[in-house]
């Protein structure tokens, strides 16, 4: 059973939200958690015409309850008993909101949160992009939401998004007079009293910094709609954090409204049993006087409200910087000589980059000592002015994991935060050794994805994740799934080829987990990783968690024991570096250290480390494999790191065998045209052999092979042809005989492949010009000629001629002539009488070519063929 729901006290925005999600779930259920606001119950008396099936809560079997969409809300305390529902594994939480996250916030498997207007909005161009269309009723529901949350789409929270939405319902037949009826209500007369009141009675104190109005009133009977007066005096007040506080029908009424993230209005109200957002928030009080509220506010606002320090107030200056073209060498020598992990690097006292002491270090090992700073420090970091809040501070050192905080005016350095000096201001207690640039500092950010899991993922593989995390604790490992299986998870990639990285002996959890599934295991003892084959055909890639160093650039790694935080540390590219632990007590938490999700998110491919192309240059083919296959866009200082990588030419210290590994991977992808476009623009071609030129011919030699394999591969569905050798072959196109043999040596490509590329340079060249220069042939002259090359090779002729008499011949040769067989065998040969030797291979073979040549059809008429021509000449 699926429900969708919504907030108590729900408003036209919830009711619009819940609408639109029924289109998107019409198998669900609508059900409000609890009452609505006077101005929608008004709405469901007016407007018959709106027949809207709800249920109540009390009808719904919370038991049965499989999948909660919830709208407009986020917050387990405001949807009544769908609360208890929420922190259950066997229901999936779908949410769709708008309002700012609050810590109490439920998590979702789905959620699509935006900092627009309203609910509404999103809902709208979700319906948009999902090509869902809505009745002109609809739409007028959904414009009623919009104009409620965004005041007539006059409030300061209005998004471009909520115009567009509210242009899209226009169009779609919104009927805004319906809409001006129903949101532009008269004040009564007892709410313009209150509201004079209220005008009166206001008055600004300034607590720990911010300006915050109060506004009281009194009132003999129960007004109501106070929500909405208080929402109109915010407006009329232009006030960015306001109490209203009226005591009505012997009770006080307390509302308050906050557009800054100083003040968070629900966690003020909430000491009163109230509740709310950051932004809105309510509370009823009993028992209490006016003035005795109000005393207890101001009370809560100066413990709550703490003094907002900027940049200047704890900043470090002057700072300590290098010159853009200083050496590594001269940048370790001032990091040793001032005891400092970070250099800021200038160039003519405008910031340009930063340099830690952990890059210089290692560029030092790999003898870099005498290269400009500028190649290997890092561009892409966050900077603040000396009149940036703390909380902008925090975010931009936490969530961005930057532990050096430049302070800037314009482009000119003045000062420097660090993550010391922050917990400091934060008053934390933290032993400095904690803070060096080690991948222990990163915080993890760990939640559970099980909902997500058991979505994207078969059941037979939910359980055999589950058994792994099994076999690890009684073996007392913790243990992971990492690396592309994780992120092809999130991007909803199919992959089945399991990577596990296990804390502890990772050949003795692949031991015990074969023995427990009756898998084939492949042991790789100095690595310390095994390969499981399972019984059902799965793959299973396990290791011990480890770090790499390596002895120089471009060598093989050495290998250190280590735990998981330092094995994703090694890893190359921040998307591959999530993991989710299997352990039972744990399994399905998502364990990210690098904002690996974030950067899915906004599709980049970043690099971990500002060294990783010196170490290992292969990455930047992987780069732009995953680049391509994605529709990724490479990172700054990413991109940047490559181009420095190739101008020092560390790639030629690679091998033929690891370039060619590479190769083969990216010449298999669908994308492969579009990574040797890049790979070319990047000046990568010549690493493969320095005669490859990116022409216009080759552009269209490997368009053509593309267009060829698609070709041939929806025409044999069960061929064993190699993609990437079809490509290869273009790819090399302009090599001569002797250079694509010494290259296929230097690659140490496959003898069997290699002969099949050597084949395309001989035979399959030779068999081409006689196909130009004969112009017309037998069908099994044609045979003759095609019938031994390999099927790549035929491939790459019809790529490579221009000539369509030429690309229907190979065409013919694979739909038709390649499997013409005869039916007469050496056994009917005998029957006719002719002696048994070498005539029965002449006598076969001139039946074969009868056939290709289409004159003769029929096992009859075979066996009359041969009378007529071979049993006379035999006998």
């Amino acid at each position: 059973m699926e429900v969708i729901t919504t907030h108590i006290n729900a408003d036209f925005d919830g009711l619009a939200s819940m609408l639109a999600a029924k289109k998107l779930y019409p198998d669900a259920v609508l059900a409000f958690p609890g009452g609505q606001e006077k101005n929608l119950r008004d709405f469901f008396l007016r407007s018959t015409m709106y027949l809207f099936q709800t249920e109540k809560v009390k009808n719904i079997p919370l038991n049965k309850i499989r999948r909660l969409i919830l709208v407009d809300i986020r917050q387990p305390h405001r949807i009544g008993k769908f609360a208890a529902l929420c922190n259950r594994d066997d229901v999936e939480v779908h949410i769709y909101d708008h309002h700012p996250g609050s810590p109490e916030d439920i998590t979702g498997a789905v959620e699509k949160i935006k900092p627009v207007g309203a609910t509404s909005t999103i809902m709208c161009q979700i319906l948009q992009e999902r090509g869902i269309d809505i009745t002109p009723d609809e739409a007028t529901v959904l414009m009623l939401g919009i104009y409620e949350d965004t005041g007539n789409l006059t409030f300061a929270s209005t998004t471009p998004e909520d115009f567009q939405a509210a242009s899209y319902l226009l169009a779609k037949g919104a009927r805004l007079n319906m809409v001006s009826d129903l949101i532009t209500r008269e004040l009564t007369a007892g709410q313009v009293l209150l509201l004079n009141e209220l005008v009166e009675n206001t008055s600004i104190k300034n607590i720990n910094g911010i300006q915050v109005m109060f506004a009281t009133a009194s009132y003999s009977s129960y007004v109501g709609e106070f929500s909405a007066l208080v929402h109109r005096l915010k407006d009329m007040q232009n006030a960015n954090v306001l109490f209203a506080i009226a005591n009505m029908d012997d009770r006080i009424y307390l509302v308050a409204r906050s557009r800054i993230p100083e003040v968070n209005a629900g966690e003020v109200v909430s000491e009163f049993g109230g509740g709310g957002h950051p932004t809105a928030a309510a509370a009823t009080i009993h028992n209490m006087t006016l003035s005795q509220v109000e005393q207890k506010l101001l009370e809560v606002l100066h413990s709550k409200i703490k003094p907002v320090k900027t940049a200047r107030d704890f900043m470090a200056s002057p700072v300590k910087v290098i010159a853009a073209d200083e050496t590594v060498q001269k940048a370790g020598e001032l990091l040793t000589r001032y005891n400092i992990n970070v250099l800021p690097v200038v160039d003519r006292d405008k910031l340009v980059g930063l340099i830690s002491r952990q890059i210089v270090e290692k560029a030092s090992f790999h003898g870099l000592k005498q290269v400009s700073v500028s190649d290997f420090m890092t561009t892409e970091f966050t900077t603040v002015t000396p009149h940036t809040q703390l909380s902008a501070i925090q975010r931009a050192i936490i969530e961005n994991n930057q532990r050096f905080l430049p302070v800037v005016k314009g482009r000119t350095l003045v000062g420097a935060i660090t993550r010391t000096d922050l917990l400091r201001v934060l008053h934390v207690d933290v032993s400095p050794d904690s803070l060096e640039i080690e991948p222990s500092a990163h915080p993890s950010r760990k939640r559970i994805i099980n909902a997500s899991l058991r979505e994207r993922l078969t059941k037979p593989l939910v359980v055999l994740l589950k058994d792994i995390g099994r076999v690890a604790d009684d073996l007392g490992y913790n243990v992971y799934a990492v690396g592309g299986f994780v992120r092809d998870v999130f991007l909803r990639f199919e992959n089945y080829d399991i990577d596990i990285v296990v804390e502890g002996d990772g050949i003795k959890f692949a031991r015990a987990f074969a023995a427990a599934r009756n898998g084939k295991l492949k042991e790789h003892k100095r690595y310390g990783t095994a390969v499981l084959q399972l019984p059902e055909g799965l793959k299973i890639d396990v290791a011990s968690a480890r770090l790499e160093y390596y002895e120089h650039p471009a060598a093989q790694p050495q290998v250190e024991w280590s735990s998981i935080k330092l094995d994703m540390y090694r890893r190359d590219f921040t998307i591959n570096t999530l993991a989710i632990q299997l352990n039972q007590a744990s399994w399905g938490s998502l364990i990210d250290f690098f904002g690996a999700n974030r950067d899915i998110k906004e599709k980049f491919i970043r690099i971990l480390h500002n060294l990783s192309f010196v170490e290992d240059p292969t990455r930047i083919f992987r780069a732009l494999r995953f680049e391509q296959r994605f529709s990724f866009r490479l990172s700054k200082l990413t991109r940047s790191l490559i181009e420095n990588a190739i101008k020092m030419d560390f790639l030629k210290n690679l091998s033929g065998k690891r370039i060619a590994t590479e190769l083969q991977l990216i010449l298999k992808e669908e994308k492969a045209l579009s990574i040797i476009r890049r790979m070319a623009e990047f000046g990568l071609l010549k690493y493969i052999h320095p005669a490859i030129h990116y022409t216009a011919g080759m552009r269209a030699l490997l368009k053509n092979c593309k267009d060829v394999w698609s070709w041939f591969k929806l025409l044999f569905l069960d061929n064993t042809c190699e993609q990437w050798l079809v490509y290869f072959i273009g790819l090399i196109d302009q090599l001569t005989i002797a250079e694509t043999e010494s290259l296929c040596a230097s690659f140490h490509i496959h003898k069997n492949e290699a002969g099949k590329i050597m084949s395309a340079k001989t035979q399959g060249l030779e068999v081409m010009n006689w196909m130009l220069t004969k112009r017309s042939f037998k069908n099994s002259e044609l045979y003759r000629h095609l019938h031994g090359l390999p099927v790549e090779v035929c491939l790459y002729l019809m790529a490579k001629t221009n000539q369509q008499a030429v690309k229907k011949a190979v065409s013919l040769y694979f739909t038709h002539l390649q499997n013409c067989t005869i039916h007469v065998t050496g056994d009917d040969l005998i029957r006719m009488g002719i002696k048994p030797g070498k005539i029965y291979t002449q006598i076969l073979d001139d039946l074969h070519n009868a056939v290709l040549d289409k004159k003769v059809a029929g096992r009859k008429n075979e066996l009359e063929y041969i009378r007529k021509k071979f049993t006379k000449e035999v006998a």
